[in-house]
Formats: C-alpha cells, structure tokens, sequence
C-alpha cells in the first residue's frame, strides 16, 4: 500500500509547481471492466466479449471513463491533505484518453499540483493526473482534476 504524502490544509500552497508524488500499482482485471460495464450501460464488445476481443484486439480493454474514475481512489494513495472537514470534487480539464489499457495491465497515477487558489471559502487545488500503463510509454489517460477542499 503506498505511503501517501501528508500536507496541512495551512499548507496545501507550498504544493504549488511541483511532482506530488506516485500511486501504488493496480491490476485492472475483467471483473473490474464488468462491473464498470453494469454501473454505466457500456457494454460495448471491446470491454466485454472477451472471445471477439481476444480475436479482433488481442483482448478486452478498460472502459476510458473506467480510467478516469480511478483519480480518487488512486489519488488517495498519493497525497493526505490533514485538517479537511471535506472535499468536493469540482470537475476536470483537458482530459485525454492517449492510450488503450488491455485487460490484466496494472496502472498507476502520478500527480502533479498545477495550483491552489482561494475558492468559495476553501481552496481550489488543480492537479495534472496521468495514469501510466506498466511497461508503456504512452500513458492511459492525462487530465486535470480540480478539487475545492475546506478546513
């Protein structure tokens, strides 16, 4: 289990430009595609017929937004900000899907603070999230994740 890094909410400014830190390694198996699958309505083949993956593909591949929904589970693992009486998740910028992820990869997220404002009696803290694909050098998904925390 990764060690997350811990800040003060008096101090989330100091974050500011810099390489927040790194995910532990996760497999993403079909079980988890399935479930995404049911949750959402996208049954779509490429994520759930693993025989016509396997044929045309190679094998199943994660849903985008499978991906995408992992940022707070693994954003968890890379930052603990102490002294939050909540946080609201505000939305995402330039979210990009740059690569596909088969079935049985493991993937993790690197995070990097692009900035914290003063917002609605709280802080904005903007973050570019990429989450890499072990032996990939193109990384499944880029974005920014913006979330306004309160003390």
């Amino acid at each position: 289990m990764a060690n997350p890094r811990k800040v003060a909410y008096a101090d989330l400014e100091s974050l500011a430009g810099q390489e927040v830190g790194v995910s532990d390694w996760h497999t993403i198996d079909q079980a988890r595609i399935n479930l995404f699958a049911d949750a959402t309505g996208d049954h779509q083949w490429i994520h759930v017929d693993e025989e016509k993956a396997k044929q045309m593909m190679g094998s199943t591949i994660a849903h985008g937004f499978l991906t995408l929904s992992l940022l707070p589970m693994l954003g968890a693992e890379v930052l603990r900000v102490e002294g939050v009486t909540r946080g609201i998740n505000y939305g995402s910028d330039k979210v990009r899907f740059t690569n596909m992820v088969p079935v049985n990869s493991k993937v993790r997220l690197r995070q990097k603070c692009l900035s914290i404002e003063a917002k609605s009696g709280g802080k904005q803290m903007k973050m570019e999230a990429t989450i890499e694909i072990e032996g990939q050098d193109r990384p499944a998904l880029v974005a920014e994740s913006i979330t306004v925390l309160y003390g």
